[in-house]
């Protein structure tokens, strides 16, 4: 299995008993600048940090960087098992389950999930950069989904066969909604349906939407 550097400084890490607070001290760094590798939001670091993060690890900032080079006692990819997690990016657009309004989130960056490899590998037979996390508002879906959960898109799912729930852009907004097609239309359409009985179904052709991704798990907050 192919690994990146976020992969092996985490794997390195965990293999010298250490932490991030605890690299970041010894190197002279800033914890940020530990974490932002470890969460895959620094893919090209400054490498006179990066060198003396590898210092503190004892191996190669090149093997850090490409998986080339010496480690002390040996690499601990020896299994970057599946079981490792993977982060997952969040994006602060909010879809609605109401009215179809396209709701801004917040200025500050969303905090990034993370999911076993093998689930997505395995189960959601997904590419992690195409899913996306967000949050959900509104009934409509309920009780499928209530407002506030939080859900994963897969960007690369964008077909309503088989019928499933979605995020999309109806033409009025960014809403989450399940989808069917309608057999025999012409031109293609899709039927649009609310779990919430309140809300009434309505169709669409293909281009007066656009399917961001299907929905493939959703958390809730107790």
């Amino acid at each position: 299995m192919s690994s990146s550097l976020q992969d092996r400084l985490r794997a390195r890490i965990r293999q010298l008993g250490l932490n991030a607070a605890d690299v970041a001290s010894l190197a002279g760094v800033n914890r940020s600048f530990i974490y932002d590798i470890l969460r895959g939001r620094s893919l090209n670091p400054n490498i006179e940090g990066l060198q003396r993060v590898s210092d503190v690890l004892k191996v190669d900032w090149e093997w850090l960087i490409n998986g080339v080079g010496h480690v002390e006692g040996g690499a601990p990819l020896g299994d970057l098992s599946a079981d490792e997690f993977i982060s997952i990016a969040y994006a602060s657009a909010r879809p609605s389950m109401g009215g179809g309004t396209f709701l801004e989130g917040d200025d500050k960056p969303g905090r990034n999930f993370h999911f076993r490899r093998s689930w997505i590998k395995n189960r959601l037979k997904a590419a992690p950069s195409m899913l996306r996390v967000v949050q959900v508002e509104g009934d409509s879906m309920r009780p499928t989904l209530e407002d506030g959960d939080t859900v994963l898109v897969d960007m690369n799912q964008k077909s309503p066969v088989p019928p499933g729930i979605f995020v999309l852009h109806d033409g009025m907004g960014l809403v989450a909604k399940r989808l069917e097609h309608v057999p025999n239309s012409d031109p293609p359409a899709v039927r649009v349906l609310a779990d919430n009985p309140v809300y009434s179904p309505y169709e669409r052709t293909a281009g007066e939407i656009n399917i961001i991704g299907r929905i493939r798990w959703f958390g809730r907050e107790m």
